[in-house]
């Protein structure tokens, strides 16, 4: 979570002095200024370097892992599938196991569980394209609004802002409360809630959306109005606020899920998986392209909340399983 704090502590400081400096300076200022504070960043990590944790490189499991599921497939056509998958291919269980075999029951476990844990990302896309909203809609949204003087740039900084006060409160308060109250919040049912908050953000936004073209001067053609609805622009807190709850609970927790779920060694790859959601993610929200646009933006909002409402259902129904599992995949040592 504090990772994903100072992710969000540097967006919000980008965020805000950036567009300043382009609408009051120009934006060779606004890229200058961040390539400067980059070309700082190898020099601390080469004067720091020695107060870092360092791990010496142990090799990739990579080719044995996919070796392993390809030989708990061929085992399992053999079998006509009447064992279980990962069960049958430990070395245990194996009367000649291949020479390559040469791990533990733990590793097939540890296996396992990383695949279950690709397979867990698999609905993701659905969540990263209500996250992308955020990002050119709201932000499009914001520029026919009542800005009062405010940047239309500078509102979407309203998620970095609950993130930074909300991450804190979560750490410090509700998670401790919760394992007070005996109450088992476990990622599976976080990211599932993940899912219903971003779904919420998105049929905020499709009412806000409605009211505009009911308000605003030019009606559904707001977009191209040189007059904006009569409606504060502070109405956007309510869905930036909620995706930013959202990503706690759904962002948050899937990094944290791609890093305890992985064998040591396929932590960094099962990562790399999970953030490879955000692409699919794009690629979604270019079929919704059409949609970006008036008078289609109530529609395009409510598509993309019904759409993560859905993979926060499908999302809980694959893996409830694992929920119940939780504790048991945890213990897995390494």
């Amino acid at each position: 979570m504090y990772f994903y704090l100072l992710v969000n502590v540097g967006s919000l400081l980008g965020g805000t002095s950036m567009v300043y400096a382009e609408k009051y300076v120009g934006f060779w200022c606004a890229f200058a200024l961040p390539t400067l504070i980059f070309l700082l960043c190898p020099l601390v990590l080469s004067r720091c370097g020695d107060r870092y944790h360092q791990t010496r490189p142990s090799g990739s499991v990579l080719g044995t892992a996919f070796r392993l599921y390809a030989f708990a497939w061929q085992t399992r056509w053999l079998n006509s599938g009447r064992q279980d998958f990962w069960e049958a291919v430990k070395p245990s269980k194996l009367r000649n196991p291949p020479q390559w075999m040469i791990f533990s029951d733990t590793f097939v476990d540890q296996v396992a569980r990383a695949f279950s844990a690709c397979k867990v990302f698999a609905w993701f896309p659905l969540y990263w394209l209500a996250q992308g909203q955020m990002i050119n809609n709201l932000t499009s949204q914001s520029a026919t609004l009542d800005l009062q003087g405010v940047p239309n740039d500078i509102i979407n900084n309203l998620n970095p802002l609950s993130l930074i006060i909300i991450i804190p409160a979560m750490d410090k308060f509700v998670y401790p409360l919760l394992r007070r109250l005996r109450i088992n919040f476990t990622p599976i049912k976080r990211i599932t809630l993940g899912f219903f908050m971003a779904a919420w953000a998105m049929i905020s936004a499709a009412v806000t959306q409605h009211y505009i073209y009911s308000l605003s001067p030019c009606g559904r053609s707001a977009g191209i109005c040189e007059e904006p609805a009569p409606i504060s622009v502070w109405v956007q807190s309510i869905p930036y606020v909620l995706i930013g709850i959202s990503e706690i609970f759904a962002s948050v927790t899937g990094l944290e899920y791609a890093f305890t779920k992985a064998p040591e060694s396929m932590r960094s790859l099962i990562t790399a998986v999970f953030l490879l959601q955000t692409a699919f993610g794009s690629v979604l929200g270019q079929l919704l392209v059409p949609l970006s646009a008036d008078p289609y933006l109530v529609v395009n909002y409510c598509i993309v909340g019904l759409l993560a409402a859905a993979g926060g259902v499908g999302f809980w129904c694959s893996h409830r399983e694992l929920d119940q599992r939780e504790d048991a995949l945890n213990m897995m040592t390494e």
